[in-house]
This record gives C-alpha cells, sequence and structure tokens, in this order.
C-alpha cells in the first residue's frame, strides 16, 4: 500500500464530548487496560500490567520531560498575546543545548493573538523576580521565529520557562492548566526537558508498576522523543500525499541501542511505552539502514524522513541495521544518538522492532491513529468501539490499552 493514497476519512469515528477525560484519575495506575491480544479483548487496570505482558518482554520508555511552553504576556494596553514554544532553530544542534542556552534564545514558536503584535513592538512579562522580553524576528511558514531574553541573564532556558510559563495542556482539554497539572501532566520517569505534550501512554506508570515489571523480570529500557505540537494536529488533507508529518528530536544512548540490538538476537518480544517510543524505536532502524548503505554519513543526512519507509527497496534485516548503526556511533566515537525523526507510520508500514504497543486512545483522523491501525489493522474498529460502548475515557488524561497482535 502507497501511504500517499490513504484516504484519512477512512480513520474517523465519533467521539463524543462526554468519552474525553479533562481530568486524570486521582490514581495514575487506577486507570482502565483494554487489552486486545491476537484479536480477542479483555480488561485489566495497568496496576495489574506486569500479568499481561508476554514473558520476557522488553518495556521501552520515552523519559522526556513536558516544558512549560505557553508564554502570555500583557500589553500596556491590556490585550493579550500567547506564545507557544514549539522548538529551536537547528543552529542549537539539539534540544538538550538549546535548553541549556542562558540569557537569550531563538526559537519557533505559534503565536496566539499574532495580529494584536505590531512590528517592532517589544513585549515584556515579569514575573518572580524574572524580566522576559519577546522580539518578532520574521514567519516561517506555520509558525515565528521569536528572540526572547531575559533576566537574572545566570538562568537557562529551561530555568525561564519554569518561572514564566505554563504547562501546555492539550487544545482538546477545553480548561485552564492547574496546580496539579504541573506533575500529572509529566511521568514518574521523565527526565530530559523539550517536549510541549506529554508522552500520555506513560502517565499511568507509578513506582508500584515499574516495581512488579522488575519483580517479573521485564525490560526497562529509556529513549528520549521530544513530542512536538504536531501530534495533536489532525490530518486537514484529503489523502496523506499532502500531509507534511511533524519533524521531532530523538536522543537515544549507544548502550540502548546495543542492548535493542541484543534483545532482538535473544527473540524477546520489545513492547513500545507510547507511540513516541515507538517511533523512536523504529526510526532507530532507517536510520541503521542509512548508516549500512553509506558508513560516512553526518548528520544532518542521518535523519529519518517522512517518506523514507517506503521509498526505500534494498531490504537489510533489522540485526544488521542496528550493528551498522552502533559501527557509526562508534566510528563518530558518540555515545549519544542525538538526530530528528519524522517517521510516518501508517497502514503499509511493516514494523521492525515493536512487537507490541501501550497506548491511550487517540483523536479521528489523527497520525497517532493510523499508527494503531499499522499496528492491529481493521481490528482498530473493534478495539475503539468496544472501548466507546463500555465508557473507557479517551485521549491524554484518559484510559488506555495494551495491542499485542
Amino acid at each position: 500500500m502507497d501511504p500517499r493514497n490513504i484516504s484519512i476519512s477512512d480513520y474517523t469515528y465519533d467521539l463524543p464530548e462526554t468519552s474525553i477525560a479533562y481530568y486524570p484519575l486521582a490514581e495514575r495506575d487506577a486507570s482502565r487496560l483494554l487489552v486486545y491480544r491476537a484479536g480477542g479483548i479483555s480488561e485489566s487496570i495497568y496496576r495489574n500490567i506486569a500479568g499481561e505482558l508476554p514473558a520476557g518482554a522488553l518495556l521501552i520508555f520515552n523519559n522526556t520531560r513536558v516544558v512549560e511552553a505557553r508564554l502570555v504576556f500583557q500589553k500596556p494596553s491590556g490585550g493579550k498575546v500567547e506564545i507557544f514554544c514549539l522548538e529551536p532553530p537547528q543552529e542549537y544542534g539539539g534540544m538538550a543545548a538549546a535548553m541549556a542556552q542562558t540569557g537569550g534564545v531563538r526559537w519557533k514558536c505559534l503565536i496566539g493573538g499574532a495580529s494584536k503584535w505590531k512590528a517592532g513592538q517589544v513585549l515584556v512579562k515579569r514575573i518572580g523576580g524574572v524580566e522576559l522580553e519577546a522580539n518578532y524576528l520574521e514567519k516561517q511558514g506555520d509558525s515565528f521565529l521569536i528572540q526572547l531574553s531575559w533576566q537574572p541573564v545566570g538562568l537557562s532556558f529551561a530555568e525561564l520557562l519554569h518561572r514564566a510559563g505554563l504547562i501546555p495542556l492539550p487544545p482538546y482539554i477545553h480548561r485552564a492548566p492547574e496546580g496539579s497539572d504541573s506533575e500529572r501532566y509529566q511521568t514518574i520517569y521523565a527526565q530530559l526537558e523539550g517536549s510541549v505534550a506529554a508522552p500520555t501512554a506513560g502517565l499511568h506508570f507509578t513506582e508500584a508498576v515499574m516495581g512488579s515489571l522488575k519483580n517479573k523480570e521485564f525490560g526497562q529500557l529509556f529513549v528520549t522523543l521530544h513530542v512536538g505540537a504536531g501530534t495533536f494536529l489532525p490530518v486537514k488533507s484529503a489523502t496523506l500525499d499532502q500531509h507534511v508529518m511533524h519533524t521531532e528530536y530523538i536522543s537515544v544512548s549507544r548502550e540502548a541501542i546495543d542492548e535493542l540490538h541484543r534483545t532482538l538476537i535473544s527473540g524477546r518480544p520489545v513492547i513500545a511505552v507510547g507511540t513516541t517510543s515507538a517511533r523512536t524505536i523504529e526510526s532507530l532502524y532507517w536510520l541503521g539502514r542509512k548508516a549500512h548503505s553509506a558508513p560516512d554519513i553526518e548528520f544532518p543526512g542521518l535523519a529519518v524522513n517522512q517518506w523514507d519507509a517506503y521509498e526505500e527497496t534494498n531490504t537489510v534485516p533489522t540485526e544488521a541495521a542496528l550493528k551498522s548503526l552502533l559501527e557509526w556511533m562508534d566510528s563518530q566515537n558518540l555515545p549519544q544518538l542525538i538526530t530528528t525523526t519524522q517517521l510516518l507510520i501508517t497502514p503499509g508500514y511493516r514494523w521492525r522492532l515493536c512487537r507490541g504497543l501501550i497506548t491511550n486512545f487517540h483523536q479521528p483522523e489523527s497520525t497517532l491513529l493510523l499508527l494503531v491501525a499499522s499496528l492491529v489493522g481493521e481490528n482498530w474498529r473493534k478495539v475503539y468501539q468496544y472501548a466507546l460502548d463500555r465508557g473507557f475515557r479517551f485521549l491524554s488524561y484518559g484510559d488506555g490499552c495494551l495491542l499485542l497482535p
């Protein structure tokens, strides 16, 4: 199947407002868990997920941390302008380096109330001993390049956002962020700052659940994909050929890639916790394939583009691709792989590493729903209808499913 010809109208369903979760449950691991196994459906809760997983599985977690990416400025006239920080320009060489900038930074942003921001006007925000200035530089497609400068200059950009920004709840949660969201819209294992949306499949995991996984000898591996705002965007074109998949930064250690390689050789199943973890490890295959074909390739050439998975014709076994990626990292003396991925996983995609997925229930006509459909086929309708009929809670703060096709 050529994904360019996929009609997005084939991947929709009726999602009532009453099925959307606007708040999380009091206990993370009390969320319901739909288990889809080889065509059959059963129910459990996240607290008991260790009893539902295949023996010996290696679980992949995304340890990105959501930053307070919403900056609200009030003009002297009283009007408000909201800046939503998306991602840094490539000049900084990655999210970690960009977040560590002190005193000032350039950032790609969305702007709410852009018509109220006159050319040359400097926006100023003072809060908690911090003074922040914003200067409009230029428009870049659907986003804007903004210069942000602040005092005290010793603060990193990550620290600045923590003091002056707000947690960016998804647009379909129609309420203002509250104090509790700062903790509940993060996974308990969040470490590396850079996301503007949580890897929501991981929100259900507690220390007790992680302990139960360890007790049953399930492997736990952490990778990083910094989630961009594009994850919320529905596909607006009738077919995928006109859709531009958002680009996101990934970071994976050599040790993690080596463990994945050894897991595949051993035959143990790899289960991704969330679509972001799935896209990260699947991207490793395509990166390894490029390194296999061109051992002297350099970033930005070693990145995953939207249609790479559907245009490559030379077959490279998964184990060989990962081995080539490891050898390339060794040749570059890189303990950490930092690059970008635009990988679009749709029906017709051939999965290379991931054999199961833990995920929430996603919006109609979204790339996340396409990813689910690529894994379980047309039975995605069966899964979603079951969840709707039985009152499962949908989207970021909702319940989830374990998909084992």
